[in-house]
């Protein structure tokens, strides 16, 4: 259970986020999506998973709603990913925090087990997405578009084998 935690927030601290953004102050519904990002890595960098879990959801949450307002296929399409792979991150969080109110041994519970695979069908919904963007011949209209979907991507693969890692290290079956 350590360890998915350790192989989570160093995870984190390596993909460093969704590229295209500044350290200058911005504002807007884009920004607050980041911002409530970073707080949920600083949630579970500092051990705190319901922390990590409330604020990836808020950004799950905010992803959906820019989604819902973008004209533009592809950066729909990337907000719909991030909705998803924030989606499936919440789920992550949850599983590891439902781990450690059952006491933290494992085999894990059943729910703890659902959540997971709830968070597996959520990542493999984002990657879906993030594949249609690759083959659907439309590319993204700027470079910072194009930087966001392939870190999304990239963001997706690490959680595919932290969410593995969780599996094995919580003996789900």
């Amino acid at each position: 259970m350590r360890r998915a935690l350790i192989g989570v927030a160093v995870l984190l601290t390596i993909t460093g986020g969704i590229p295209g953004r500044t350290c200058a102050q911005t504002v807007g519904e884009d920004a607050e999506m980041e911002r409530l990002r970073v707080k949920a890595e600083e949630a579970i960098a500092n051990d705190d998973p319901d922390g990590a879990a409330m604020s990836i959801g808020k950004a799950a949450l905010m992803a959906s709603e820019l989604a819902k307002r973008e004209i533009s296929a592809v950066k729909g399409r990337l907000y719909r990913s991030a909705e998803a792979l924030f989606r499936a991150q919440e789920d992550g969080y949850r599983a590891l925090a439902l781990f450690r109110r059952a006491g933290g041994q494992a085999p894990a519970s059943t729910g703890v087990c659902s959540t997971l695979r709830l968070a597996q069908s959520h990542l493999q919904h984002a990657i879906k997405l993030l594949d249609e963007d690759r083959s659907s011949g439309e590319t993204a209209s700027d470079a910072a578009t194009g930087g966001r979907l392939k870190q999304l991507r990239e963001m997706a693969e690490d959680w595919n084998t932290v969410i593995a890692s969780m599996h094995t290290d919580f003996q789900c079956t």
